[in-house]
């Protein structure tokens, strides 16, 4: 699918959409290199603050889905064992604390609390992402235009490859919205939704974990092929 229709279909409007295919909001001639597909071996998860108080102001998707989602893809990168970082910007004090469904995901994980906006500004995550070894980077955020895109694009700018998912993330307007998806384009991150980058990483659906990182994605559709097919092994016996 070309960047136009995607972000036609994603809703950003014929307008924006024809501004995102003029040649001065090209991507970097990087994301034009063969691609390599993300793997158990090569990507990291970062998890930006999806935080109390933030999630009180987002307007663009259903809370009670962005908790789902990002909940379920931080379930899956541990059934996948992908590396995770977690980090909160001012949980003392403006925003509070990250959400307890995704405390609870992720037991025992330390949680890197900051000052700065752009959380590729703060050595501790930094550290923590080169730590990993993985240059495929996975964020989801709140929000998507600061929260997940200045981490991101700082990340391009440092040699790692940027992925959104978008649908682990949230801002506070369609306008916002927009302006989030737009700016990640041009800049050359790639922009998917939590259930599809997991499923990339798993491959394979003869993999022993299959069953367990389809029961952590949580898909409503998967629940309902997975009871089709006992349906049908039902009837054969």
């Amino acid at each position: 699918m070309e960047r136009r229709d995607f972000l036609q279909q994603a809703g950003i409007g014929a307008a924006a959409a024809a501004f995102a295919a003029t040649p001065a909001a090209a991507a970097p001639a990087a994301a034009n290199q063969p691609y390599e597909p993300l793997s158990a071996q090569n990507a990291a998860l970062l998890l930006v603050d999806h935080q109390i108080g933030l999630l009180t102001g987002v307007r663009d998707i259903p809370v009670g889905e962005l908790k789902h989602n990002v909940v379920a893809l931080a379930k899956a990168a541990k059934v996948l064992k992908i590396p995770t970082i977690v980090t909160t910007t001012a949980a003392g004090s403006m925003w509070g604390p990250t959400v307890p469904e995704l405390v609870a995901a992720l037991p025992g994980i330390e949680i890197i609390d900051r000052s700065s906006v752009n959380a590729w500004d703060e050595p501790r995550i930094v550290k923590a992402i080169e730590a990993t070894g993985r240059k495929k980077l996975i964020i989801a955020g709140i929000s998507l235009e600061v929260c997940v895109a200045f981490p991101a694009i700082s990340a391009i700018r440092a040699g790692y490859e940027a992925y959104a998912a978008v649908d682990a993330s949230g801002t506070f307007s369609e306008t916002k919205r927009t302006a989030g998806l737009l700016r990640l384009a041009q800049a050359g991150v790639i922009v998917s939704d939590y259930a599809t980058l997991m499923v990339e990483v798993l491959k394979d659906n003869a993999r022993p974990e299959a069953a367990a990182v389809y029961g952590a994605l949580d898909m409503p559709f998967a629940t309902l092929v997975g009871q089709l097919s006992d349906a049908y092994s039902k009837r054969r016996s």
